[in-house]
């Protein structure tokens, strides 16, 4: 009696974990798919804002954007055929090897990449839902001339590339603009400075 009431309590706990385990599976599918469709969402709207430029002031308009009093401005007085350059991009460039960008949280993702000057672009790719990069996919210098840059330097009308670039993906919301401002942006401007980099192109998506 004893054996079959114990053996009673084990079905009924295989059963309950059969329930957990389907219950896990449901939930993940259901995450995955309110995920894929906010991602067709979001790059539809993209699609939209980028075709029609009436819909993108209205979005421009009905926006909130961080706004500064003042901006630091150094005058620049150094030869440019002896500066040296790096690019910043918000376009949500990476290399196909580095973990791409986080497209899942809606407030965005305030880590950087970096990205060696001496990368093809056969070795970058864009991962970011919010613009249109349907014509960096084609030729990733539109948003990112990383051979651009190099022909700078071939022609003599630099002085150097610096051996390395970094990338942020432009859509930061709500907490994560706080890890921005105090934390990934600062880093890369201490490296820029630390590479003695003078001039540095931004390139926003």
């Amino acid at each position: 009696m004893l054996e079959k009431h114990n053996k009673m309590r084990i079905d009924d706990l295989e059963t309950v974990m059969q329930v957990a385990k389907e219950n896990v599976i449901n939930s993940k599918e259901e995450r995955n798919n309110k995920f894929d469709f906010r991602e067709k969402k979001d790059r539809l709207i993209a699609k939209l804002l980028t075709k029609y430029p009436s819909l993108f002031k209205k979005w421009v308009h009905r926006s909130k954007f961080i706004e500064f009093s003042d901006s630091p401005w150094t005058p620049f007085d150094k030869d440019i055929t002896r500066c040296r350059l790096a690019l910043v991009t918000t376009g949500g460039v990476h290399l196909k090897l580095q973990k791409p960008f986080d497209m899942r949280d809606p407030a965005g993702d305030p880590t950087f990449r970096e990205i060696p000057a001496d990368a093809q672009p056969a070795d970058l790719t864009v991962t970011h839902n919010y613009y249109d990069h349907a014509d960096a996919d084609k030729d990733v210098n539109v948003v990112f001339p990383i051979e651009r840059v190099q022909e700078l330097k071939q022609s003599n009308e630099i002085g150097d590339v610096n051996y390395r670039h970094f990338s942020f993906m432009g859509h930061i919301m709500h907490h994560h603009i706080k890890t921005l401002m105090k934390e990934t942006a600062p880093r890369v401007a201490f490296a820029l400075k630390s590479d003695e980099v003078d001039i540095v192109i931004l390139t926003p998506a």
